[in-house]
């Protein structure tokens, strides 16, 4: 696997880590989402949270939980990729 600078490592509520590439960020509707690329994982989609900031101060990230908030990013990420001509993603 390459050194990539931008790796984001993510625990989720069981203590499991997973490896993410970062591939952008995007605003819509006022908010900011990340939409991430499993680096090690039979996935092959990318996942897209929710940035948050929680009471102390720290950045979050939440899953989508509600359908048109997430068809609305949907629709964002893919404007980006079909403007972003040279973007691939690395295998």
């Amino acid at each position: 696997m390459e050194n990539m600078d931008n790796v984001i490592v993510l625990t989720d509520e069981n203590g499991q880590e997973t490896q993410f590439e970062f591939i952008t960020d995007l605003e819509v509707d006022g908010n900011v989402y990340y939409v991430l690329y499993p680096i090690e994982s039979e996935e092959e989609d990318a996942v897209v949270f929710k940035v948050e900031v929680d009471e102390d101060g720290q950045e979050i990230l939440s899953v989508i939980e509600d359908d048109e908030e997430f068809e609305k990013v949907a629709e964002a990420y893919q404007e980006w990729l079909e403007s972003d001509e040279d973007f691939e993603f690395e295998e």
